[in-house]
């Protein structure tokens, strides 16, 4: 599998973005996805994740009630859309897959696409 995060930019404080991760290979429904970032100095942080049954789960203390995550699996490509953004989510933003594991945990992933930056000005 092969995964293509797109979709950041510049945005200001309360506005919207949202980002997309299209993946290669016909297996890819069968695959949890995760979104993680990273923001400059600090370590990969768990976003949300969207099971290949469609079971979501979002890091509740950073993005709850902002954040949707949803899959297509026709077009083979999650999504996350992003409303009500902060400063303190700036971060380079990064989608992962895995079909086994701990779904919080950055290494239970073993497919990574590159990230996307998001920028969020106050």
């Amino acid at each position: 599998v092969q995964l293509q995060a797109s979709g950041g930019g510049l945005v200001q404080a309360g506005g919207s973005l949202t980002l997309s991760c299209t993946a290669s290979g016909r297996s890819f429904r069968h695959y949890t996805t995760g979104w993680f970032r990273q923001a400059p100095g600090k370590g990969r942080e768990f976003v949300g994740v969207i099971g290949w049954s469609s079971g979501i789960k979002y890091n509740e203390d950073s993005v709850k009630g902002r954040f949707t995550i949803s899959r297509d699996n026709a077009k083979n490509t999650v999504y996350l859309q992003m409303t009500n953004l902060k400063p303190e989510d700036t971060a380079v933003y990064f989608c992962a897959s895995q079909n086994n594991g701990d779904v919080y945990s950055v290494g239970s992933y073993g497919y990574w696409g590159r990230g996307t930056l998001v920028t969020v000005s106050s």
